[in-house]
C-alpha cells in the first residue's frame, strides 16, 4: 500500500520544509504507524521511491499515489464514494455526501470495537451483512471469531477497502463476498451463524435491508440464543417524527427475537 496523504499531514510535511529540517516524523497511513520522511523543497522519499508534492490538497480529502500523481480516494459510478478522513486516524467513508460512520464524539474504529463486543463474537461464525470499511470485521477478528461471513454490494466500497490501512485483507477467517447480501442469504443453512452484526445505509437509500421478509431470513440463519446488532441511528426523527428503531424492534420481535435499544440502534437475541 503507498503512501496516504490528507491535509494535516501535508501542512505538516512543508512547515518541516520551510523551517530548514531534512527528515520529518509523520504518518503516511492515517495514523496507523509514524514514519521518518525525507524532505526537500521539490519532494520527498518514501520507501525508496521519491514523490512530488501533490498538485493540492484539500480538507475532508484523501490521496494515494496511483503511479503518476496524488488522486482523491473517491469514486464515481452510480454515486459519489469518498474516504473521508477524521481527527481519529480511521477513516470515515461517504455515499453522496453521506456520512456512512460515525465520527462526531468517538472513533468510527473505536465504535466498531464497542458494538462488536455486544454480539461476543469469540469461537463463533458471524455474519456480517454489510461489510463497508469491514470495521464490525476487524473487531470480530481480533476478538476470536472462528469464521466472519462478511458481504459489501458496492465494488466501489470494496475499492476503498483496498487502500484504506485499517480495513482488515480477505481471506483466512475473512469471507469477504462482493454481493447482495439480501440475495446471498438465502444460500445460507438454517442454524449457520451464531451472531449478526448488521450496520445497513439509512431507510431511504436501502429499504430491503429493514423488511420483514429479511428479517425472517436473518432469525433462520441464526442460531437459538444467537445475538444480533442492528445500527439504526434516528433518521427522520425531526424532519418527519418517524421513529426507526421502534419499527425495527417491532419487526424483529415479529421474527422472532427479543429486542432492546442499545446505543445508536437494536440489540436483539433469537
Amino acid at each position: 500500500m503507498g503512501p496516504l496523504i490528507t491535509l494535516k499531514v501535508y501542512e505538516q510535511m512543508r512547515s518541516a520544509v520551510r523551517a530548514g529540517a531534512s527528515v520529518v516524523a509523520c504518518s503516511l497511513d492515517l495514523d496507523r504507524s509514524t514514519t521518518p520522511v525525507d524532505i526537500c523543497a521539490d519532494g520527498w522519499n518514501y520507501a525508496g521511491t521519491r514523490f512530488p508534492w501533490p498538485e493540492q490538497c484539500k480538507d475532508r480529502t484523501i490521496y494515494y499515489w496511483d503511479g503518476g500523481s496524488f488522486q482523491p480516494v473517491s469514486r464515481f459510478t452510480t454515486s459519489l464514494i469518498k474516504l473521508v478522513p477524521t481527527e481519529w486516524g480511521p477513516p470515515t467513508f461517504e455515499i453522496d455526501g453521506i456520512k456512512m460512520l460515525p465520527t462526531a464524539k468517538i472513533s468510527p474504529y473505536a465504535d466498531a470495537e464497542i458494538k462488536v463486543s455486544w454480539i461476543q463474537p469469540h469461537g463463533k461464525v458471524v455474519l456480517d451483512t454489510c461489510g463497508g470499511l469491514g470495521y464490525f470485521a476487524a473487531w470480530c477478528l481480533a476478538g476470536g471469531a472462528t469464521e466472519v461471513l462478511s458481504f459489501e454490494k458496492n465494488p466501489d466500497v470494496l475499492w476503498l477497502r483496498s487502500l484504506n490501512p485499517w480495513s482488515p485483507p480477505a481471506g483466512g477467517a475473512l469471507k469477504l463476498t462482493q454481493g447482495d447480501v439480501v440475495r446471498s442469504i438465502g444460500a445460507l443453512a438454517n442454524n449457520s451463524v451464531a451472531a449478526i452484526l448488521h450496520d445497513p445505509p439509512r431507510f431511504g437509500i436501502a429499504g430491503e435491508l429493514y423488511s420483514q421478509e429479511f428479517y425472517d431470513e436473518l432469525a433462520r440463519v441464526l442460531r437459538r440464543k444467537g445475538r444480533l446488532f442492528h445500527y439504526t441511528g434516528t433518521p427522520n426523527r425531526l424532519s418527519s417524527g418517524r421513529d426507526v428503531p421502534t419499527e425495527v424492534a417491532t419487526r424483529l420481535r415479529r421474527a422472532g427475537f427479543t429486542t432492546e435499544m442499545k446505543g445508536d440502534g437494536v440489540l436483539a437475541t433469537r
